[in-house]
């Protein structure tokens, strides 16, 4: 059996999810078979990654991190040609969904990645993309794991180095209690604004799609906040 050192468990990460293998489809696995190889990105720890080069154009860049199974990223894929995306999922059956939803809808601006997006984000350089998209992240709704949300001042000093200015951080969450830890997080960043107005939600935008968890969410009643920013500063 393998032991960790006490210096290894205070230096070990704290992770912001938890790798839930599920059970593939044989449809979803027969797409990493496929189409891995096409659209799918391997990643090196350590090594330098500019998801721009992923693309044979420049076109602005958008990154989904936890994606789920990759609906809404398809959706936003679908409707903007002119914008390229790569979606960040640590989760086998949802990136193998997405995998399927590319080659349905025929997208060529969709990259996947399979990795924890804490690593990727510390290895892109500055000013690289033109948005970022978090919908629906772990709640950790119990008050001693809430150390775990990925949404933290350190996440969001990520995001002021990555998004460049006029760039635009969308996250929506149905839990409350995360919606108002996010507002204050995200308005702590003196580099981004809250385009609906100080500690102000935005009403879900025309062009995120409604998924199947917020709409049978909606049906028993339960709330869902937006918060769209814009990055100000340089």
């Amino acid at each position: 059996m393998r032991c960790m050192s006490e210096q290894q468990k205070q230096h070990r990460p704290i992770r912001s999810y938890v790798l839930r293998q599920g059970r593939l489809t044989p449809g979803q696995d027969n797409a990493f078979e496929r189409l891995w190889p096409l659209w799918g990105v391997d990643f090196v720890d350590g090594q330098h990654l500019d998801l721009r080069d992923l693309f044979d154009n420049d076109h602005p860049l958008v990154v989904e991190i936890g994606f789920g199974n990759g609906e809404s990223l398809a959706h936003y894929a679908q409707n903007a040609p002119h914008i390229n995306y790569v979606g960040i999922e640590v989760h086998r059956p949802g990136v193998g969904h997405l995998l399927l939803k590319i080659e349905e809808f025929e997208l060529s601006n969709v990259r996947v990645i399979r990795h924890d997006a804490a690593e990727i984000l510390q290895a892109m350089p500055d000013n690289s993309l033109a948005g970022v998209m978090l919908f629906f992240p772990d709640p950790w709704h119990k008050k001693k794991h809430r150390k775990r949300r990925i949404l933290q001042p350190a996440f969001m000093q990520q995001m002021a180095r990555l998004i460049s200015k006029g760039g635009i951080f969308h996250a929506a969450t149905d839990w409350e209690d995360y919606a108002r830890q996010m507002m204050q997080v995200v308005s702590q960043s003196a580099q981004f604004e809250n385009i609906a107005g100080p500690d102000n939600f935005c009403e879900r935008p025309d062009e995120r799609p409604l998924t199947k968890f917020e709409q049978r969410g909606q049906r028993l009643g339960h709330g869902v906040w937006d918060l769209v920013f814009k990055k100000t500063g340089g």
